[in-house]
Order: structure tokens, then C-alpha cells, then sequence
């Protein structure tokens, strides 16, 4: 298995004073351009915000009353978005479409020693209107970009889940053949 897919994960310590250079963030966005949609469809749309600026002052204020606790210290917040139809009509799978694009994004961060975090944690109403998206634009995850800061800047619930050990559930309960619950690997 490739290193940055271990080595990725969903910290909450970001460094308040980093910054996210414009090469580094068209990086990430380039990663999440060139994600696979159901029939090229590419349905995943961003509103991105840098620490300073209005568009992340307008993300920050749509996330729940736990991400507000953390994510002010991200260098770079988005909201990840799906247009439900082009002109070809009704896009399937958009959320597909838009899950793997925000995996690339999370991997090309890992490369370039950034860190990331996945929210579902957001008003996605006060999303949709805070920035005027069109009827058939849904906005379904939030990420915060940015460098790794100090555990000790989280609230202590927080730290202790920073600093747990990371698990996975094994192969053998997730992947079968056969019959549902039939391990593929014994």
C-alpha cells in the first residue's frame, strides 16, 4: 500500500500561524480536479477560504458549535459541493464523484506536509445560502487545510482523541465473498 494512505489521517492541531502557499493550495485543488466521476461527469465544486478573508470567515460561521473549537486555527477552510445536473441532464453518483475528489485533496496534502480534516459537521442551508448557490448545487463536506500545530491548543476532550491510536477494522470483517460475512481472507 502506498505510504500516503497510511500516513493520512484527520488531525484537529492546526498551527494558527501557517500559512498555505498558492502553489501548495492549487496543488491540493489540481488533486481534486483530476479525481474519476461517474461518467466524467465531474461534479465536485468548491468554495474555498484562506484565514483572513471573508469567504473563510463565511465558512467558519456555518460549522457546528464542535468544529468552531478547532478549525479557526486552519490555514485554508472549503466547502466540497456537487451540481446534480449538466447538460446532459441528471449527473448520478455525485456523491461519489465528490468523495473521491476529497481523498485525492487529502492525499496531495499529506505529500506536501500539510494536513487536513474532513467535516460533515455544517449548516449545509446556511451554506447554500451564505454564498448564493444555485438550486441544483448541494454542498455536502467541509475541510480544513493547513499545517500541524500543538495538541495542547485543543480543548482536553479533544487532545485525548488526537492522541489515540489509530485503528482500522481488519480485512477480515470488511471484505467477503461468497455470502455477506464469509471472509474473503479466512
Amino acid at each position: 500500500m502506498n505510504e500516503l494512505i497510511s500516513k493520512r489521517w484527520s488531525p484537529r492541531a492546526f498551527s494558527p500561524d501557517a500559512t498555505i502557499s498558492d502553489s501548495d493550495l492549487h496543488a491540493v485543488l489540481e488533486a481534486g480536479r483530476w479525481a474519476p466521476s461517474h461518467g466524467n461527469s465531474q461534479p465536485a465544486r468548491f468554495l474555498v477560504g484562506v484565514r483572513g478573508t471573508p469567504t473563510f470567515d463565511a465558512i467558519f460561521e456555518v460549522l457546528t458549535r464542535g468544529n468552531k473549537t478547532w478549525a479557526l486555527r486552519a490555514s485554508v477552510l472549503l466547502i466540497g459541493c456537487v451540481i446534480t445536473a449538466d447538460d446532459r441532464g441528471h449527473i448520478p453518483n455525485v456523491e461519489f464523484g465528490l468523495g473521491l475528489a476529497m481523498e485525492n485533496m487529502a492525499l496531495q496534502a499529506v505529500d506536501l506536509g500539510l494536513i487536513s480534516h474532513m467535516m460533515g459537521g455544517f449548516d449545509r442551508e446556511a451554506a447554500h445560502t451564505a454564498f448564493a448557490m444555485p438550486e441544483d448545487v448541494r454542498p455536502l463536506v467541509a475541510m480544513a487545510l493547513g499545517r500541524p500545530g500543538s495538541v495542547t491548543d485543543l480543548p482536553e476532550d479533544l487532545q485525548a482523541r488526537e492522541q489515540r491510536e489509530r485503528k482500522r477494522h481488519p480485512l477480515s470483517e470488511t471484505v467477503f465473498t461468497g455470502t455477506w460475512g464469509q471472509s474473503l481472507l479466512g
